[in-house]
This record gives C-alpha cells, structure tokens and sequence, in this order.
C-alpha cells in the first residue's frame, strides 16, 4: 500500500498504480443461442395438447466474455436500470477456474483455458494490488448501473472483505453502506475443528445501495407466536423480523443469515452457493419484474433464483464452463422464461496485452513476438505486409487469434476477405478459443467464397518452455461430428449422433481415457435448431447430462415441419470440457 499524497483529501484505500478513471471499451453482442422453452417445460408437456407460446418480448441474458468490457457495452442500455446486482469475485489466489469434470466413474481436473489463465495473471499478477484495481473498477461499472432504487451485495471472505468495504466506501458513499451480513456456511466438525485458534466458519456480504434514502427493502415478518411477550407487556406490529426469529429460537446472530443447506442442488461447481441464500437477498432487495443481475455468475444460482422468482436476470462469466452450466441449470427449470446466449461479437485488437509464459511470469511478450512464436511452432514463415495475415505454411496462409480474445466468426470473415483480395484459396486459422456455435457456420461462409479453410486449436503445451525445447507441440483440428437424419413417408425427422471424436485426446490423462467406453462419453450435451436460418441458433431440443442424471439421449424426438420446403438443421454438441461443435444438414420435408 502507498500513502496518499498531501493533494489528495478523498477518504480511501490506496494501492501501488491505482487508477480511479475506468476504461469504458464498447464492444458489440453476438448472439449465438436463444431458448424459448426449458426442456423441463418440454417433457412435462410431452404428449398433452398444450403448446407453450412464451412471451419473447423479453430475453434475460446469459453472456460469456470479461465483465469488464460486457458490463461497459451494457451501459448504453442499462445505465441505472439494473435493480439488484449480487456479486461473488474470487476471493484468493487459488486456481479459481480449475474445474472438477466428471468422466465415467472418475473425475478429470479442466485447467484454465488461456483467456482463464490471463484474468488470473490480470488479477493476481502484481499480487494484491492488482486484484484491488481488478474490484474497483467493476464496482465503479456496477454503480453506474444500479437504478435509483437499486442494491448491490458483494460476497466475500476474511482474506478480501476489509479491503473491498473501503473501496465500496469510495465509490458508492459512506452512507450508501447498509450492512455487513454475516453467512455461516455450514456445522463446525471435521479440519476445521483442528485451529488452534478461533474457528473460522462463515462468509462476509457487503450490502450497499445507490441511494441510502431510497431503496427496495422488504422486510420479511411472521406472526408473533402464541403467548410471545417482551418488557412491557405484548408488543404491537406486524410480528417478529426474522432475524428477531433467529436470535431468538435458532441461536443465529440478528444481521446474519441462517445456514442453509444445498446438497440437493450441488452442481460440483466449485464456488457455487446456495439458492436458499441468494432467495434471502432477492426477496429483500427486488420485487417481481426487477432487473437483477450477477457478473460472476459461476453455475448460475443468482439466475435460476431470480427466474424462479419472477425476476428478470443477466449474469455474465469469464469461464466458458460457467456459462455452459449455467445453461443447462436454466434448461433444468420449468416455464424458464426466454433466455439467450451471448459472446461479445469483436474485440478490438489494441487491448490486448501480451502473453505471459510460465519460465518468465512477469514477462510481458509485444504481439508482433507473440505472433512469431506461435508461427514458429506451427512450421509457419512470418510474413508483413497485410492486416489479418500473419503467416504461411505452404499453400495455406495462416491467421493467428490473440490471447485473451475468442476468435469470432466477424474476425474470420475479415480474414477470408483479405485472403480473396490477395488471391489465394487456403486458410489456417488458429486460435486459443472460439466464439461459440462457431465451427460449421464458418466454414461454409469460406466454402461460399471458394476459400479451403481450417481451423486449428493453439495447445496450452506452448505455455510450457520444457514442451517447447522438446519440439512437442502438436496443433489439432477442431472436433469431429457425425449425424443422421432419418424421414419416414409423413415427412417426420428424427436426428441421431452416430459418432463425435476430440482430435487431442492425447492431452487428456491416461488414467482417464481409460475410464470411457465408448465415443458419447465425451459428450455432455446437444441440441437442435430444427429450422436454422443462417443466423441465431435457437434451441428447440436439447438432451445433456446432469450431476444425478448421466444419461444422455443420442435420438431426438419425431419433427414434423408445418411448412413444407427446403429446412437447415443445425446440430450442436457441447464435450465434457465446455467446447462446442456444430454440423448442418439440409432436408426437404
């Protein structure tokens, strides 16, 4: 920490580079996926009469990419109108994207992806003061988000909650600052038992609002009970406050919030909470129809709660894992409102910064670097001169995607022009990530334009110096899908998943492959677009596995067209490890 200079009189936490000014990086929305019927509504209306004609006037959002550029292109729209926002940051250094992901009878840790892996660098990299800066100005973004009336609840541990209420101070107003909440997690047994010290067993939660004069507060009563007397005689009101409740009969603290058990809906995310204490938070600080929102939304619980409340919701994550569980959970829901699924459609190339390998951690590597090393390694001649083409490997020029950024089917098209205007017909395209529902949709927009285009995965083994020296970098196409449809004489469709097959299985342990038995197991879930029509996938049936229920339906339900005609039928196949792949196919009902 620094001190403040004798110029400076503002009240506040101070830190090594602290910049107070935000920077506001406008970025557009892509939307790769809407749903309109939860698969929950689906199969309880399986076979009834009944056809469920959801209101799409209004699509919550689900959005993958870097809360800071999402909420900064949200501002334009949703500048004060966001009523309740919680949040659940990390709270320390630990691998806070690695995930647990269940294969057969065994469990396969997923490392950060490469974008994963930066935000962690971007957080954590100067230490503490970095992950100070990272908070402050998405606070700063938040508040100027919140409506008149709104509330923002900062989730926390011992390790940050200190810290994070004197720069909530300095952004929202002393005043602003409502209450620190106080939520035990759970009984005290086990390793935590062995402190020698006092035993630590709960989470802290800021609660601060935009105007500490007026804000939606409800508070929550229920009838005195019989013979119920305090000093004075039987008090008058509308009955106890629950906290009264729990000071009283359950022996919890008055701000505190009552330990709330969530066994039954545990997704195995790791920093997932429990719906019983997001609906505490919802209940009090929203009303039906409000605007709640969750900028580290993890498996989604701040959603699923608020849709099953009659709210409206937008949660947005870094992790492509997140927004994928998400998804599914809302899918879990019945009558789920309409929801859509969006990346940020392009971004710039000027905010990116560099590469950092794990043989120098605070090396920081200038693109045109970062460019040749990749070529090298792909067996590729750097070549200037042109704006998206970077190199060439024989026949094929080769366009390399940054670091921190999915590649984006705007970013393929750009390249494909410059491809035509140079006059050649082969594209390699490699990249860390993609923009989801990317895979067939590109390829036949090269197709179109008479250009042969593959698309390449960068493998995390470049990170690795000892990978590197060995020559043991392997680049591997993207993912394999087979599928059939089938159509008897009534001209209904049924689509079948014959075969799906990860090229770089190589790089998953042997101790797990071992463990599938057969292709599917590395599917987790698909869907169908029953009619795609070039542009948004709209999800009309989806089978996927779920943590209690790990079968997974590889035939649709019959289609029958209402119209007749020529139909595009989209597949798409999410695998284990968060990656989609898509396949099209053109029938004639």
């Amino acid at each position: 920490m620094i001190e403040p200079t004798k110029n400076e009189t503002t009240t506040g936490l101070y830190w090594k580079d602290k910049k107070t000014e935000v920077d506001k990086v406008v970025l557009p929305f892509q939307t790769i996926e809407t749903v309109n019927e939860s698969r929950a509504t689906r199969e309880k209306e399986k076979g009834s009469f009944l056809k469920t004609n959801p209101d799409t006037s209004w699509h919550n959002r689900l959005i993958w990419g870097d809360n800071k550029y999402i909420m900064a292109s949200l501002l334009k729209e949703y500048a004060g109108k966001i009523d309740l926002i919680y949040i659940d940051p990390p709270f320390a250094t630990g691998a806070d994207f690695s995930i647990d992901i269940g294969i057969g009878d065994t469990e396969w840790t997923k490392e950060p992806s490469a974008i994963e892996d930066k935000a962690y660098r971007d957080t954590w990299g100067k230490g503490l003061d970095s992950y100070l800066q990272m908070v402050f100005e998405r606070l700063v973004l938040m508040r100027e988000l919140l409506s008149p009336k709104g509330s923002i609840y900062v989730h926390l541990d011992w390790r940050m909650s200190s810290y994070v209420r004197i720069i909530a101070d300095e952004i929202f107003g002393q005043d602003s600052y409502m209450r620190e909440i106080v939520w035990r997690m759970g009984w005290i047994s086990g390793y935590k038992t062995m402190a020698n010290n006092w035993i630590r067993n709960h989470d802290n939660i800021l609660f601060y609002v935009k105007d500490p004069h007026n804000f939606t507060f409800n508070k929550k009563w229920i009838p005195y009970p019989e013979g119920y007397e305090r000093w004075g005689g039987r008090p008058k009101g509308q009955g106890l406050a629950i906290e009264d409740v729990w000071g009283v009969f359950q022996g919890e603290g008055v701000n505190s919030l009552a330990v709330i058990s969530f066994a039954k809906e545990n997704l195995g995310y790791p920093t997932q909470k429990s719906e019983g204490l997001l609906e505490r938070i919802i209940e009090s600080s929203s009303n039906k129809g409000d605007l709640v929102a969750d900028f580290f939304c993890g498996s989604g619980t701040t959603g699923a709660v608020a849709e099953k409340m009659g709210r409206r919701w937008i949660m947005a994550d870094l992790s492509r894992y997140a927004i994928h569980t998400a998804r599914k959970r809302m899918l879990g829901i019945e009558g789920c409102s309409p929801f859509m699924v969006q990346n940020l459609g392009k971004y710039e190339r000027q905010y990116w910064q560099g590469i950092t390998f794990k043989k120098h951690p605070s090396e920081q590597i200038p693109i045109y670097q970062y460019m040749e090393f990749i070529l090298k390694l792909y067996s590729a001649e750097p070549i200037s001169g042109m704006l998206n083409i970077h190199g060439k490997k024989g026949k094929y020029l080769v366009h390399v995607g940054a670091v921190d950024s999915p590649v984006t089917l705007s970013e393929i098209k750009e390249v494909i022009n410059e491809v035509k205007r140079a006059g050649q017909t082969s594209l390699d395209v490699l990249g860390w990530e993609w923009e989801m529902g990317l895979h067939d949709v590109v390829e036949k927009e090269a197709k179109t334009q008479g250009i042969n285009l593959r698309l390449f995965n960068i493998p995390r083994d470049v990170m690795d110096p000892r990978a590197v020296e060995k020559g043991e970098i392997t680049f591997y196409e993207q993912a394999y899908l087979d599928v059939h449809v089938s159509q008897d004489k009534y001209s209904q469709f049924i689509v079948e998943l014959k075969d799906f097959a990860i090229p770089n299985l190589d790089l998953i342990p042997e101790e797990v492959r071992s463990k599938v038995k057969k292709w599917s197991d590395y599917i987790d879930y698909w869907a169908v677009d029953w009619d795609w029509k070039d542009d948004t996938f709209h999800n009309m049936w989806q089978s996927y596995r779920t943590r209690k229920e790990r079968t997974l339906n590889l035939e649709t339900d019959i289609h029958t067209y209402s119209n007749q005609g020529l139909h595009t039928i989209m597949v798409k196949v999410i695998d284990i490890f968060g990656n989609d792949t898509t396949h099209m196919i053109e029938v004639k009902s």
